[in-house]
């Protein structure tokens, strides 16, 4: 399987297995079971080659001469490798904007979109159940941190409060949960029950979908705002997404179709079963919106060059 994005986003991928990409000197032709999908070679500025395919050395080379990059990517999307044009530096000019950015201003929107997202799948699910999964208070003080975020001077303060409000929003939907299932909150890893384990799932996909258009729009995926730490700019981009994109799969599985057999808890860990790893697989391809990833990282890359307001999408 393999995709591309549209033409207004300067990069083009290629997923999964047994694609053939090939080119002439105007042209780049991909090949994949039968069908030949062609790209001007002046409108790929960077090939993302994710998964195992077939990738001659006269296209490397067109590509360069393009001023192309060609970077490569592990299946699930842990970037391994780029090649660049000799000489070429964009990156590193922007990498250089990214470190100079007002950190704080960007991490006060993405905090917020967070929230609003979480605020949001918590009121679908009430409406849903027909019936209050708060406690009281607990609704007021989600609205109040929402509203604080915006007055918060230090990137600490963002961080804990929105911490704060994310631990809410898993203890708050762990309410709907069946008992048997032992989910409470969200916990680090080695995860010990069902749910927590579909997310850390769930979340790791929707990170390598989002690492490939980092990657594809040569940013610094290590050069948080919110996040700080290896892939920070990625957890950055994903976290407004999650409720939709993963959540919504998740915990619908757990009402409607997940049963004990589904997974083994051992002394250490929870393993989950083939089957419902290739389900959660075949649910995520259709819920993580590529699309939607893609047009998030375009518009931070257009707002650090100053070419349009930066916006976060949930």
């Amino acid at each position: 399987m393999w995709a591309f994005m549209s033409r207004a986003i300067p990069w083009l991928a290629v997923y999964g297995f047994g694609a053939h990409i090939k080119s002439t000197q105007k042209k780049l032709i991909i090949l994949n079971k039968g069908i030949v999908e062609e790209f001007p070679l002046d409108e790929v500025q960077n090939l993302l080659v994710v998964g195992g395919h077939t990738l001659n050395s006269t296209t490397i080379f067109h590509l360069l001469k393009n001023d192309s990059y060609i970077s490569f990517f592990e299946p699930d999307g842990t970037p391994v490798g780029i090649i660049r044009p000799f000489g070429n530096c964009n990156d590193k000019e922007i990498q250089h904007i990214q470190e100079d950015l007002p950190r704080h201003r960007y991490a006060t929107i993405i905090a917020q979109a967070s929230l609003r997202s979480r605020l949001i799948a918590i009121e679908q699910l009430q409406d849903q159940r027909g019936s209050d999964l708060l406690y009281d208070g607990e609704l007021q003080i989600l609205h109040k941190a929402l509203n604080e975020l915006e007055y918060l001077v230090k990137l600490e303060e963002i961080r804990r409060l929105s911490n704060l409000t994310t631990d809410m929003y898993y203890e708050i939907l762990s309410r709907d949960i069946p008992e048997c299932f032992n989910f409470k909150r969200r916990t680090v890893r080695p995860q010990c029950d069902p749910i927590n384990a579909m997310l850390s799932f769930g979340y790791a996909m929707l990170y390598g979908n989002c690492c490939v258009s980092v990657i594809g729009a040569r940013l610094d995926p290590d050069l948080g705002l919110l996040h700080e730490g290896p892939g920070a700019l990625v957890q950055d981009f994903i976290g407004p997404f999650k409720t939709g994109m993963v959540d919504s799969v998740v915990f619908s599985m757990a009402q409607d179709s997940l049963k004990l057999g589904d997974f083994e808890l051992t002394s250490s860990r929870c393993m989950l079963s083939e089957t419902l790893v290739k389900n959660l697989i075949s649910a995520f391809k259709k819920s993580i919106d590529n699309q939607k990833i893609d047009n998030q990282v375009n518009n931070f890359l257009k707002a650090i060059q100053k070419i349009e307001d930066f916006k976060v999408m949930y």
